[in-house]
């Protein structure tokens, strides 16, 4: 094979059939090879483990840098939205694509409001599963079965159907998550309680008990509500294609997202804040820090410190930037006394100090935050992955909206090179 580049077409010969090949550019990043004909004209296909450098589809939605830190959210800086948005506000721009005025983002925050009631049937849904089941487990179901609720009278060639149907998801998802907790631990479920705002009515109905109020400091609900902001896109990840391609079907959209769930669960990819909570279990007391700082760089130990790194952000990841403050002002306000925070803290001092870790740009990322402030505000190990997902809920809907509305959609069907037998007889008896 041979290639010569042009700015505009790269011509790929194979076997002496040459075959010109379009580039596309985006807005921003990498130019891709359009590689459609390849097949028709060379017969082969490309081989691309993971999709790693594949662009699977054109979204105009979020842009990730990984060498410089940037992540975009419709073209806005993630540190402007973390700084002057919520997380209700980022759900609209993510799906619509543009800021509400305030009568767009009224009327939007009083559907989203309307729409957070489960059902009543799926009380006795979700008292089918058993008391340890994992939050992750019973989400996966509970969002599955919104796709009976919702699927004789659902048009998918009707924008305004579709809109209510990401709307209905954004509203619920957070109810069903409080419910798969509480029923984890043997608490009656919680109505919401709609004349709160989105996050703070989630800690209500996750934590609220019929003996009394639950009163929460501040810090808490705006924790949460940055994280959510934080977690709420990042272009085509494992579980964003997981919806995608459930999507190129036509299938439900409420099942879609049951997919993104199932995807996100994978301890590679959305448990990697639980990963973190485990690492520092394991390390137990702020005393054997050190140690575990030695371990990690000793490639024989088998000891990997979680948390710290990114796959795509080569530099920094910008999201443990903003929460790292948030995370120190938490444990301030909120003022507990966790042994294993203490862990935490000293280990970030640590790490950040370490010319091994600094040398090799291996800083806490987002999820080695987000793990610390989940735990600081009472929510258990189990639930993370769960935050994870109503967060990126908002992502994954307005994935499937432009899916939608793309002119090049098509159903997904990845190829692959065949390893096993050649043809072969069956043998005679």
């Amino acid at each position: 094979m041979s290639q010569n580049e042009s700015p505009d077409q790269v011509t790929l010969t194979v076997a002496g059939n040459a075959v010109e090949l379009p580039v596309q550019r985006g807005t921003l990043g990498n130019p891709c090879i359009e590689i459609a004909k390849l097949p028709k004209a060379t017969g082969c296909f490309t081989y691309d483990p993971g999709f790693g450098a594949t662009a699977s589809c054109k979204s105009a939605i979020t842009y990730i840098d990984g060498e410089e830190g940037v992540l975009l959210y419709r073209g806005y800086p993630i540190e402007q939205l973390a700084a002057r948005s919520n997380f209700l506000e980022v759900a609209y721009l993510l799906m619509n694509g543009e800021l509400p005025t305030q009568d767009e983002f009224a009327r939007f925050e009083s559907d989203v409001t309307h729409h957070t009631m489960m059902h009543e049937a799926f009380k006795s849904f979700i008292g089918g599963f058993r008391h340890d089941a994992h939050p992750m487990a019973m989400l996966v179901g509970m969002l599955g079965s919104m796709a009976s609720f919702y699927h004789n009278t659902l048009d998918l060639d009707d924008p305004e159907q579709r809109r209510m149907a990401a709307i209905r998801l954004i509203a619920k998802v957070p109810t069903i998550a409080a419910a798969c907790y509480r029923h984890s631990i043997g608490w009656p479920l919680r109505y919401p309680r709609n004349n709160l705002e989105y996050v703070e009515r989630f800690l209500h109905m996750m934590f609220e008990v019929p003996a009394g109020p639950l009163e929460l400091k501040p810090v808490a609900a705006r924790a949460l509500d940055l994280l959510f902001i934080l977690h709420a896109d990042h272009e085509q990840n494992a579980s964003t294609s997981t919806v995608r391609l459930v999507g190129s079907t036509g299938a439900n959209p409420y099942a879609c997202v049951a997919a993104g769930v199932a995807a996100l669960w994978g301890p590679a990819h959305g448990g990697a804040n639980e990963a973190v909570l485990k690492m520092l279990a394991e390390i137990g007391d702020a005393k054997h820090v050190q140690s575990a700082v030695d371990r990690a760089k000793d490639k024989e130990s088998g000891f990997r410190l979680m948390g710290f790194g990114h796959r795509v952000y080569k530099n920094f990841d910008p999201r443990a930037t903003i929460i790292r403050e948030m995370t120190h002002k938490v444990l301030d306000e909120l003022g507990i006394d966790d042994p294993m925070l203490e862990v935490a803290m000293r280990l970030e001092e640590a790490a950040l100090k370490d010319d091994y870790f600094v040398q090799r740009k291996l800083y806490p990322n987002v999820d080695f935050y987000s793990g610390i402030i989940y735990k600081a505000l009472g929510i258990p190990t189990e639930m993370f992955t769960v935050m994870f997902a109503i967060a990126r809920t908002a992502g994954w809907v307005s994935h499937w909206l432009e899916q939608q509305e793309d002119p090049e959609f098509r159903i997904g069907r990845p190829r692959q090179i065949y390893t096993g037998h050649a043809t072969r007889d069956y043998p005679a008896k």
